[in-house]
Parts: structure tokens; C-alpha cells; sequence
């Protein structure tokens, strides 16, 4: 048995995220849902780490810093990381550079203010990234990136410049068939996330753009889904890291918070798994990036 990390990163969208991402931002409604994500689903949160005395990692919208600060302030000392997640929630493909790396800087001073040091970490807002968004991270010299899922449980490098080629059908199709092209290696560590393993697709009740039902069974999510893929990296793999990302919109409801224990307990009844942030797995795969590969023929 290798070393088997798991970090817990909450993305804390609240009304940010209605604004940029769930096209909430007409409706008074949904922007109060956001308000209850984080007057109420961020302190509900903090009181069950600190009561599994779990440390993890927060990535904080800056409208979100701005809006709720005395419970963003209470997740800095409570210990826990705070990286930054954009400001409005807004998609990086839809940004300027100058936009982009103008959110970034702000970003940064917020969290800051909060915790007295300079963020380390970066977690794209929608999970997406522009053609700018690698060298802006090496700009802004981040330790780590979280938000490609190239790879399940294992960290690696961001890369810029890889090039790929669309289909256009109004083309001969020679035009198009040419392989994926791997860019340059950055020193910035991506520890990969995954769509499986986040509670926003499943369990977000969205009306527009785009209709979400989002009433999934919670514990056939965390049973099936979350409990599952863990099983395969403890049982199969036999080392990597394993990010789980929640949000206080859906994590911090009251039906929520119990699962989310069962989570923690589960994890711990694990010998050899381990609780940690994901700036602290960055600088353990800079040291060793051995520490995460696989021991069996699994990847």
C-alpha cells in the first residue's frame, strides 16, 4: 500500500455562482439561495470539520470573500486552505486575457486580506480553462492548479500550448484528422478533479439555461459514486490522491451534512488513508512524484 490522500475542496459559489454560471442572476429566488449557501451552508460546514478535525481546502469566489466575509474569516482560522476560484464565477473562455488576469489579481488580494498570505492554489471557475489560463498561473507563480481531469488520482503538470484540431464540416476531411498535440510542461502541479465526484451536477436544482432536476438520491451519490471510486484507488490502485469538491449550496443543507460525515468516518476507517490539502499534496508530488503512482497494473 502507497500513500492514499484525500482532499475535500469546497468551492464556495454561493451567489457567485448564480451570477456566472447557473443564470440565476434575475432572480432574486436563486440569489437567495445563495445567500442561505453562505450565511448558513459555510458555518453548518466548519462545525462538522471541526468536529472530524478535518483540514481542507476552500476555493472562494471573490464576490463570495466580499459578501460573506466574517465566515470567510472563520474558515481561515479554523485552519483551513483558501484558494481562489474567480470572482463572479465567470467562465474563463468567455474573458479577455486582460479580464482574466485582472479577476485573477483581485483574487488573490482578497483572500490575502483574509489569511495574511499569498494563495497558492487556483481552481477555474466552471472548471474550464482558456488558452490564457496556463501561462497566467505561471504569472501569477501558483504551486498548484485543480480543475482538469486529465488523469483520476494521480497529480501531474499543467501544460500550455496544446493544440488540437476541430472538425468543420464545410472542409475536406483531411483538413481535420490530425491527432491531439501535448504542449509544454509548466511548473505548476494540477491535481486532477472529476464531474463524478462533485455534488453540483447530481444534486443542484438549476431552472435555466439549462433545466436541472437535481434530486438525486444523496446516499446512492455518496454510496455508489463517492464511496465507490474510493473503493477502486484503495482496493485496485493501491496510491493516489482522491478530491472530492462539495459546496456549501448543496453540502451545507441540513439533509447533507450527516452524509458527508459518513463520508469522513469511512475514510478514516481506512488504515493508510489520510486527510489532507491540496496545497499540502502539491508539495508532496513536487518532492516525490513517485509518492502517487500506482502500485498494480490500475491507473
Amino acid at each position: 500500500m502507497g500513500d492514499i490522500d484525500v482532499a475535500i475542496g469546497i468551492d464556495a459559489d454561493c451567489v457567485a455562482g448564480w451570477l456566472g454560471s447557473y443564470g440565476g442572476e434575475d432572480s432574486p429566488a436563486d440569489l437567495s439561495r445563495g445567500l442561505s449557501a453562505g450565511n448558513e451552508g459555510i458555518p453548518r460546514m466548519l462545525a462538522l470539520f471541526e468536529e472530524e478535525d478535518v483540514t481542507t481546502s476552500w476555493y472562494v469566489p471573490g464576490h463570495t470573500i466580499e459578501t460573506f466575509r466574517e465566515n470567510v474569516e472563520a474558515i481561515a482560522d479554523d485552519g483551513h486552505e483558501i484558494g481562489i476560484h474567480g470572482y463572479s464565477h465567470e467562465n474563463p473562455t468567455s474573458l479577455t486575457r486582460e479580464q482574466e488576469d485582472a479577476i485573477m489579481q483581485a483574487s488573490m488580494d482578497l483572500v490575502e486580506e483574509i489569511t495574511g498570505d499569498r494563495p497558492v492554489g487556483h481552481r477555474a471557475s466552471w472548471w474550464e480553462f482558456s488558452e490564457n489560463t496556463p501561462e497566467l498561473l505561471e504569472e501569477h507563480d501558483f504551486l498548484y492548479d485543480s480543475s482538469l481531469m486529465e488523469r483520476q488520482f494521480e497529480p501531474g503538470y499543467v501544460r500550455k500550448g496544446d493544440d488540437w484540431t476541430k472538425i468543420e464540416y464545410e472542409n475536406d476531411a483531411e483538413s481535420w484528422m490530425e491527432p491531439y498535440e501535448y504542449g509544454e510542461e509548466t511548473d505548476v502541479v494540477e491535481i486532477p478533479i472529476s464531474w463524478f465526484r462533485d455534488d453540483i451536477p447530481p444534486m443542484q436544482f438549476i431552472k435555466q439555461p439549462n433545466y436541472n432536476a437535481g434530486y438525486a438520491s444523496p446516499r446512492m451519490i455518496h454510496e455508489e459514486i463517492y464511496e465507490a471510486q474510493f473503493d477502486f484507488l484503495y482496493n485496485r490502485r493501491g496510491a493516489g490522491v482522491y478530491t472530492l469538491t462539495i459546496h456549501p449550496d448543496i453540502h451545507g443543507l441540513p439533509h447533507m451534512i450527516p452524509l458527508l460525515e459518513e463520508f469522513i468516518q469511512y475514510v478514516k476507517s481506512h488504515e493508510d488513508a489520510e486527510f489532507l490539502t491540496l496545497e499540502e499534496i502539491a508539495r508532496k508530488y513536487e518532492d516525490d512524484p513517485s509518492v502517487y503512482e500506482s502500485e498494480t497494473r490500475y491507473v
